[in-house]
């Protein structure tokens, strides 16, 4: 299955791994999910992680963002037509659209006014759990 995780859902699942975040995160580094990602996206995480205030090992976040590029999957996505209310936020949604991945993953539902998508799944980690298994179950697990 194709996502795209918002860079709160990383975060969230690295500080707190038996969160619902932090179960999605498992699931892409099992490689049971696809990330999807572009170069815009992977520098608001390598931003995003390196700030004092997470504390996490710089070496660790380099780890973890050479993981998502070997294993997860690079897109070049097309600017979207309507912007969206946090400009931060349309790599994200780009993304997804280009490469109809099934669920865009965030912790900022509101964020993605449900007008400027069509059919995309934005999901909060603990709706994209319950969809995802879910699907699994109907066999479509090969997504």
């Amino acid at each position: 299955m194709k996502i795209v995780l918002d860079t709160n859902v990383l975060v969230s699942g690295l500080l707190n791994a038996y969160s619902a975040s932090g179960e999605i995160l498992q699931l892409v580094a099992s490689g049971s999910l696809d990330l999807c990602y572009n170069t815009r996206i992977l520098s608001e995480y390598r931003d995003v992680l390196l700030r004092l205030k997470f504390s996490f090992d710089k070496v660790h976040v380099e780890s973890l963002l050479d993981q998502i590029e070997f294993c997860g999957h690079i897109v070049a996505a097309r600017p979207l037509k309507k912007r969206l209310p946090d400009p931060d936020d349309e790599p994200f949604l780009e993304v997804a659209l280009e490469e109809r991945a099934q669920c865009l993953v965030t912790g900022n539902l509101r964020h993605f006014p449900t007008e400027l998508f069509n059919s995309m799944n934005i999901l909060s980690p603990s709706d994209f759990l319950e969809y995802y298994r879910e699907n699994r179950e109907m066999g479509a697990g090969q997504m």
